[in-house]
């Protein structure tokens, strides 16, 4: 889909902080980090949502979203840990890409309240560079 921020990351011609990638699924930074860490893990394959999501693919990305908390969990030592999976504009879905957040969390770090009430400013690449460095470390 020529159009797909997330196939365009897929296929290289979008920049993304990538920490793990794999022939089925691939896992980089959040443009918007409102706490350090937060990672999109995308099926490779095209899907706008869960339901149009075979079930291998399903399994997979949630495989992949798990070694990716394990990473994020060593790297970032939360409190707590979001996994989360939004599903068209009622559900809060932005990009029409099935897409797995891994989020962690920190006592009143404001996650919620910035997701009620207007997105964070884009991170700059450097940064998401840096913070995608410390997880490809921990995933390898």
């Amino acid at each position: 889909m020529d159009d797909c921020v997330f196939c365009g990351i897929v296929a290289g011609r979008v920049a993304a902080s990538v920490v793990w990638e794999d022939a089925q699924a691939i896992a980089f930074m959040d443009l918007r980090q409102v706490v350090p860490g937060h990672v999109l893990v995308v099926p490779r394959r095209h899907v706008e949502t869960l339901y149009e999501l075979d079930e291998d693919s399903a399994a997979h990305t949630m495989r992949v979203a798990h070694r990716v908390a394990l990473a994020v969990r060593q790297v970032y030592q939360p409190d707590g840990l979001n996994l989360w999976q939004s599903n068209g504009e009622a559900g809060g879905q932005e990009v029409p890409h099935f897409h797995l957040h891994v989020h962690p969390r920190q006592p009143g770090d404001g996650v919620l309240r910035f997701y009620r009430h207007g997105l964070p400013v884009p991170a700059a690449r450097a940064d998401l560079e840096a913070l995608a460095a410390t997880l490809r470390t921990a995933l390898a």
